[in-house]
């Protein structure tokens, strides 16, 4: 049985340069979604969002796998999107008042009927309450402008400002949800050597 790897088919959205910032159109995906409020760092129901996102993640791949035409795949990467009420007002060093939607990407074959019919079958398997609260949603993200950031989510900051003058530099606008890609494993991998894809959607 192939694997398919969408990281690879979809690279021009999962592996941007770290050099310097690219201008992406990023289609209408499906995702696994979860929302929530607080920083990431010490809100307990951050840490309780994406342990169900994974369960049920890995649930439809492995359901996936074993239907009768299976299908393997690999589990796509963690993504966040996060925001305030005044995005003028979004900023590193408050990152208690953020907003956020956690969400994995689902490859097409994956459908609302399967994540509905895996999510109760998850949910009779683990008692994870954040279980319920996930969604499967389409996310269109349209026009937008991305970096790779090399290094500690705390130093961000620098590569965050790069795609804002970026933007300002092609006469563009940021509009909707700051969004991070976490290619890297936070518990495995040194802080310097993390890799995040740093993504704004603009207008012109």
């Amino acid at each position: 049985m192939d694997k398919i790897d969408l990281r690879k088919q979809l690279k021009h959205l999962y592996a941007p340069s770290a050099k310097a910032v690219g201008v992406v159109d990023v289609p209408r995906l499906n995702f696994l979604m979860i929302d929530g409020q607080g920083d990431p760092n010490t809100a307990p129901a951050y840490a309780a969002a994406v342990e169900a996102l994974y369960a049920l993640a890995y649930g439809l791949k492995f359901k996936v796998k074993k239907a009768p035409a299976g299908v393997d795949y690999s589990v796509m990467p963690l993504e966040g999107l996060w925001w305030v009420q005044d995005m003028s007002q979004f900023s590193l060093a408050h990152k208690e008042a953020w907003e956020w939607t956690m969400m994995i990407m689902q490859p097409d074959f994956v459908t609302a009927g399967l994540f509905a019919e895996t999510l109760a079958e998850v949910q009779q398997k683990k008692e994870l309450p954040a279980l319920g609260q996930i969604r499967f949603e389409a996310y269109h993200e349209g026009l937008s402008a991305q970096i790779l950031h090399l290094g500690p989510y705390a130093a961000e900051a620098p590569t965050i400002e790069k795609i804002h003058a970026f933007i300002r530099e092609q006469g563009g606008q940021p509009r909707g949800k700051h969004h991070e890609i976490y290619l890297s494993d936070p518990r495995k991998a040194a802080p310097e050597k993390l890799r995040t894809v740093i993504r704004q959607p603009f207008k012109r």
